[in-house]
């Protein structure tokens, strides 16, 4: 079930979408706040781990295209995160997308959208998002949906302890928000 909005359609994912995808993983700017970029191999892994998700599910980080032209520039969804995050259980909203559409309001557009599906679909109660302190780009579109931050910082359990990105903020947003 796709959704739509203005510009985009977020969608299931095709075979066309994962040299892209891997391309896009393999960037330094876009994996800069992971612990690394991923190798073709753990590219296509996580892309198949996402299109079953979906293909059970119905949802999830869906393939985020642009409807001008039909191309791919990331994902954009909801997902259930691992269960040992000090949070969990939860839905949380997450993103990544190709940097060359960065700065057009596109991660915002999508969430914005994910998250109504949350709500009026999965009935869902409260919607979560994480990431590294340091990512203020994240951070920022986390604000423009309108979450906010819970002040419940953690420390990743996948993420070297010594490392800058282990120190993570915890934003939620509510159904009556």
């Amino acid at each position: 079930m796709p959704l739509e909005t203005k510009r985009l359609i977020l969608r299931n994912w095709t075979d066309a979408d994962l040299e892209p995808f891997s391309e896009m993983c393999a960037d330094h700017d876009v994996m800069k706040y992971f612990p690394s970029v991923l190798t073709n191999e753990e590219s296509m892994d996580m892309a198949r781990k996402i299109r079953s998700l979906i293909s059970a599910r119905d949802w999830g980080f869906w393939a985020v295209e642009l409807k001008e032209n039909s191309r791919f520039i990331g994902f954009v969804g909801l997902h259930v995160p691992k269960p040992y995050l000090p949070f969990s259980p939860c839905v949380e909203i997450g993103w990544r997308l190709s940097k060359e559409y960065w700065g057009n309001g596109y991660a915002s557009e999508a969430a914005k959208a994910s998250v109504d599906f949350g709500f009026s679909q999965l009935k869902l109660n409260e919607i979560v998002a994480f990431t590294a302190a340091t990512n203020r780009p994240s951070i920022r579109v986390m604000e423009r949906i309108g979450m906010s931050n819970t002040g419940l910082d953690f420390v990743h359990p996948d993420v070297p302890v010594n490392s800058e990105l282990s120190h993570h903020v915890l934003f939620k947003i509510s159904k009556s928000e």
